[in-house]
């Protein structure tokens, strides 16, 4: 039963659909970028590995790639794992654009809740949105912000 308070919201989310030969020249090699970070993965337990790139403010790329343990939940995704070492190391040059891939790669490749809400808080740090790279069985979509991700935010 609806009141007098109760009222039905829509949310919209805008994103770009590419494949891999259409995107921007820069996009374009942060994904080839992310793709080369796989070779780094460590998925024994899943089979899922996950490479992530990202680029700096400065143009310079850093790369993570996703990590288990026998010890479940103590592995660390791509994207978190790239994210702190650049915040650990390139403090001061803040992070513009993320790309995700995976193999095997039959869809893009999505962060996880925990990656979506830590790329969001480093956007939130570093006072700048971050591009998200989404790749995956030759296809590319892409969004502005974390925020379009994760709408509905944690925050303190």
């Amino acid at each position: 039963m609806l009141n007098c308070f109760t009222m039905e919201k829509k949310l919209e989310i805008g994103y770009y659909k590419y494949t891999i030969d259409q995107l921007p020249a820069d996009d374009k090699l942060l994904v080839i970028e992310a793709q080369a970070a796989l070779k780094k993965a460590y998925a024994k337990y899943s089979g899922f590995n996950v490479g992530a790139a990202v680029r700096l403010a400065s143009g310079k790329i850093l790369h993570g790639a996703n990590s288990e343990s026998e010890v479940f939940p103590s592995g660390i995704c791509a994207e978190r794992s790239v994210l702190y070492y650049a915040e650990a190391n390139h403090a001061s040059d803040p992070v513009v654009a993320l790309a995700i891939a995976s193999d095997p790669s039959e869809r893009e490749c999505y962060p996880c809740g925990a990656c979506r809400q830590v790329i969001l808080d480093v956007e939130r740090r570093q006072g700048r949105a971050i591009r998200l790279i989404m790749s995956g069985n030759g296809t590319a979509s892409i969004v502005e912000s974390a925020q379009a991700l994760l709408p509905f935010t944690f925050q303190l």
